[in-house]
């Protein structure tokens, strides 16, 4: 499948931009008004401009995280109904889970002197991935239904993601042992002291279209420019990068004959045969 053409993919962009409404609620939207585009594809490229927002408002709304404490506070007092994280959530244009984490930790510091107790990151992530931890039943059930309606931060969300992750991880590793390739794995090269791996690290290089491949990444997400970058710092020579999920077209023109990017592994595939490289002569 070729490259996403810029102008669709900007036009898939205004309308989440334009969207008021949940993930799903957008989602569904989307694969209605672009159903030639494959429903992962389209979720992917919702998620990577979410995340991007959430960026952006992250920082406005943590530093008024007290206030937003109190007003959750106020409105569990006045027994609303269950659900105040996820309205202020939507009202402020912040992901539920972000939202819940600020308010446990609030939670947690004002807690912190009678507890006597230090409030955090890794308190705050357990808490948060086992809410039967949180002794205030309030805050417990708030943040349990705020990790559970965000399919895109949270606990539950991460989960997801990484076993669509593994999804690829283990396709790209079954079609390469079809193929009779030697390769090293992540893992392996982790031991051997390399901080930045591929997922797949040939040990004999392959060929595509005559453009030589050491190693192969499976990401199974949308590829654009932003997320692209970083694979242009060469890490093992040059490579494949397998975007499972569709690509940008213009990513393509970015690599610096570097890197090729598909969104499959490759059928045209040129095996090098050792036993043809002529040894040098002494």
């Amino acid at each position: 499948m070729p490259g996403m053409p810029l102008e669709l993919y900007r036009e898939i962009c205004s309308e989440i931009k334009n969207f008021k409404g949940s993930a799903r609620e957008c989602n569904l939207y989307l694969s209605e008004k672009f159903s030639d585009v494959p429903n992962l594809t389209l979720g992917s490229i919702y998620s990577l401009e979410y995340q991007r927002r959430m960026k952006q408002n992250h920082g406005r709304i943590s530093v008024a995280a007290a206030k937003y404490y109190d007003r959750f506070q106020e409105a569990v007092n006045r027994g609303e109904e269950p659900g105040i994280i996820l309205r202020i959530s939507q009202e402020v244009d912040i992901s539920p889970a972000l939202l819940a984490r600020m308010i446990l930790e609030q939670h947690y510091e004002r807690l912190a002197p009678e507890l006597a107790i230090s409030v955090s990151k890794a308190l705050i992530s357990r808490k948060m991935k086992d809410t039967t931890l949180i002794e205030d039943r309030d805050v417990a059930y708030e943040v349990y239904l705020s990790t559970l309606h965000d399919d895109q931060y949270g606990p539950l969300a991460d989960v997801g993601k990484h076993s669509l992750g593994q999804e690829y991880e283990l396709k790209l590793q079954r079609i390469a042992k079809d193929l009779k390739l030697a390769f090293r794995g992540e893992e392996h090269l982790r031991m051997k002291g390399y901080d930045k791996t591929p997922d797949l690290k040939l040990d004999i290089p392959i060929a595509v279209d005559g453009f030589i491949v050491n190693w192969i990444e499976s990401k199974a997400l949308f590829g654009d420019e932003e997320g692209h970058r970083g694979y242009l710092k060469d890490q093992f020579g040059t490579g494949l990068v397998i975007y499972w999920l569709g690509y940008l077209e213009t990513i393509e023109q970015m690599n610096e004959k570097k890197i090729i990017v598909m969104s499959d592994f490759p059928c045209n595939v040129t095996f090098m045969n050792p036993q043809c490289i002529k040894p040098p002569q002494l």
